[in-house]
């Protein structure tokens, strides 16, 4: 789903074609998805409504064009569960923020909030927790932590990635 988003942030800024938004999607994510995934993903974004084309239903190559987009926003201000390999959502987001003129502060430390809820959580269940599940709750901890880091710093350095391009 998280591909979806960042297709949808994407094509907020122009719409493109399949082949051009895929382009687009691993220059800035450096991402490694095929064209065919671009496509099935415009599909799946067309039929659940949350991006539309008059032609979609009938393309059959990736020239198919994106023209209404809903659900960002929401995707963009919610904050993620905290789990392995979240570091890539969160890049996602804040470079979309970014670009779009959005306030990725708020993003940031909607995020931050959400993180330190769960380590306390977290942390109140492991004093009674077996030693597996202490360990299972360290290695969440121990991610989550590093996610708070790159956060933080991501936080710090927003003014000097605006006045750059990404």
């Amino acid at each position: 789903m998280t591909t979806s988003y960042a297709l949808l942030g994407l094509l907020e800024e122009a719409d493109s074609h399949g082949y051009d938004l895929k382009q687009s999607y691993d220059r800035r994510f450096a991402g490694s998805g095929r064209s065919g995934s671009v496509r099935s993903t415009g599909r799946s974004l067309s039929s659940n409504g949350t991006a539309w084309s008059p032609a979609w239903s009938r393309a059959r190559d990736l020239a198919a064009k994106f023209t209404r987009l809903t659900d960002l926003e929401r995707w963009l201000s919610e904050p993620e569960e905290p789990q392995p390999q979240l570091q890539a959502v969160l890049f996602q987001k804040v470079v979309l923020a970014l670009e779009s003129g959005r306030p990725a502060e708020a993003y940031l430390d909607a995020q931050r909030q959400a993180h330190l809820a769960v380590m306390r959580d977290l942390t109140t269940t492991r004093r009674t927790a077996s030693l597996r599940e202490s360990m299972r709750i360290d290695y969440q901890l121990f991610h989550i932590e590093a996610d708070l880091r790159w956060t933080d710093h991501a936080a710090g350095r927003l003014d000097h990635f605006r006045r750059r391009s990404l």
